[in-house]
This record gives C-alpha cells, sequence and structure tokens, in this order.
C-alpha cells in the first residue's frame, strides 16, 4: 500500500484529490530519491531523515510547506505566481495553474541546503 493511499482517498472532492495526485506524482517523477511520509495529517516528502516539503488539502485550496526559511528566499517569487502566503506555507487555488519551475527551484534548494542537517526540522 502507497503511503499517501488513504490520505487520498480521503479526499471527498475527485478533483481536489487529482489536483493533488497530479503534485505528488510530479515531485515522484522530478525526485525519485526523495523519501515518502505521512505525518502531521500530511504528506511530504524527506532526505536523508529531514524535511524537505509538504503539502494539505483545504476546501478551498492545496497548501505548499516548504519550511520558514525557503518561504523567506522565495516570497517574491511566489507572490509573482500570485500565491497567498504565511510565514511557512503558500496556496495553490484549486482554479490556479502549478508553477513546476517554482516547485522545482524550491524543492532543490531545500536538497541542497539540507543536505548535511541532521535534524528533521532546521534549527
Amino acid at each position: 500500500m502507497d503511503v499517501f493511499e488513504d490520505f487520498l482517498t480521503n479526499i471527498e472532492d475527485e478533483s481536489h484529490r487529482a489536483r493533488m495526485i497530479e503534485i505528488i506524482d510530479w515531485v515522484q517523477q522530478t525526485f525519485p530519491e526523495l523519501q515518502k511520509r505521512f505525518a502531521w495529517k500530511q504528506p511530504m516528502f524527506t532526505d536523508h531523515g529531514t524535511f524537505i516539503i509538504g503539502f494539505s488539502v483545504a476546501t478551498k485550496h492545496i497548501s505548499v510547506a516548504p519550511e520558514g526559511k525557503s518561504m523567506d528566499l522565495f516570497v517574491t517569487k511566489i507572490e509573482k505566481a500570485d500565491y497567498t502566503h504565511g510565514t511557512k506555507m503558500f496556496r495553490i487555488k484549486f482554479d490556479q495553474d502549478i508553477n513546476y519551475d517554482l516547485l522545482r527551484e524550491i524543492i532543490e534548494f531545500n536538497i541542497e541546503d539540507k543536505k548535511d542537517c541532521e535534524t528533521f526540522w532546521r534549527k
């Protein structure tokens, strides 16, 4: 059984489920070295035991959580993509395009920045 299967089957809206599957599949295909983990009620991807990126579903959007440091560095690009954000996450509305170039850049940054990290979260 896939680590994310229960999470995905419990997304009631089929179009929202399909959108989440699309993003998760893209991450898996683009970064096959990352490990899947389900924690804090959300699918996430890790590298050598450290958090890289996580996702969650809300009524009107998918939340993307790359950690605060990444948010600080990419906030201008996140805003330019027309995504709303908090301090440690940004939101992709279900009617918005997914900016995969931005996601790739954030994930690549986290992998490189955390290559020597020995904890799950940055300290």
